[in-house]
């Protein structure tokens, strides 16, 4: 517990089964998020790893389990409580999913103008500053067409901070990048989270942003297979760790989804 009666973890996952219908994605997850800190959820393509951050958002519920956010559990909040409870939270999709027909300034100050009674002369300060912090103040005029994919991402943080989260989730924010944007990006996470007193989670497959994060969980078949620090995930002697962090391509996650025998199903 901290010295404030608030617990050390800003978001506890208990035991968790997930499904989309007959699909099961998650099953008997546990992870912890400490506050104050980057946690990053790796593992490969339609491992559930976009998922979770629905379910810690509140936007599906699990079948099993409980999510835990700032003492809440967020599938027994009503409407307003969950809006309230999305206001302490940042997002950054995946490539950015800034508005098309706004401009710089107008996709940060959004959340602005819907949320909270600031005049414009104030939203037009914060944005600003919002813009200094990730380097773009001088972009606030340009449209999104007319970004970079590096640019379009760190207006896309800034907009993720606009109301200064207690915490921000990252949907693959490299993806895409060259090494040079993948870099400035990764710094900014973890400067603006410490900076803010923010906790950040990060899904992920890019074995770089180890670089930046506190604590790792990598996420296989729907399920923790392994958990740890930086340093512990570098030396474990797991075979699933191993061929992620190695990027095997043969190991104990298979290439082929799983099917029948191929030549039963040609008829043979």
């Amino acid at each position: 517990m901290t010295t404030d009666g608030q617990t050390d973890n800003l978001v506890d996952i208990r035991k968790v089964d997930f499904a989309y219908g007959e699909r099961a994605v998650l099953h008997d997850i546990s992870m912890q998020v400490p506050r104050g800190k980057v946690v990053a959820i790796m593992g490969g393509s339609g491992s559930g790893k976009t998922t979770l951050l629905r379910l810690i958002s509140g936007q599906v519920k699990p079948v099993r389990g409980e999510v835990i956010v700032n003492g809440q559990s967020v599938a027994s909040l009503r409407n307003r409580e969950l809006l309230q409870l999305r206001r302490t939270m940042g997002m950054l999709f995946q490539m950015g999913a800034l508005f098309t027909d706004m401009n710089v300034f107008d996709n940060i100050a959004f959340q602005m103008r819907e949320n909270t009674d600031l005049t414009e002369p104030m939203i037009r300060d914060l944005v600003l500053m919002k813009l200094h912090a990730v380097g773009l103040r001088g972009a606030w005029n340009l449209m999104p067409a007319q970004l970079s994919g590096g640019m379009a991402r760190r207006v896309a943080l800034a907009r993720a901070i606009a109301l200064d989260p207690t915490l921000i989730m990252y949907d693959e924010p490299f993806a895409g990048l060259d090494p040079i944007s993948l870099a400035v990006v990764s710094r900014l996470i973890r400067t603006l989270n410490d900076a803010l007193g923010a906790t950040s989670i990060i899904v992920t497959h890019d074995i770089e942003s180890l670089n930046i994060v506190d604590y790792v969980y990598l996420v296989s078949g729907g399920t923790i297979i392994a958990g740890g620090t930086v340093e512990e995930i570098h030396h474990s002697s797991d075979p699933y760790v191993r061929q992620f962090v190695d990027a095997q391509p043969d190991g104990p996650v298979a290439f082929h989804y799983p099917a029948p025998d191929y030549r039963e199903m040609l008829g043979f």
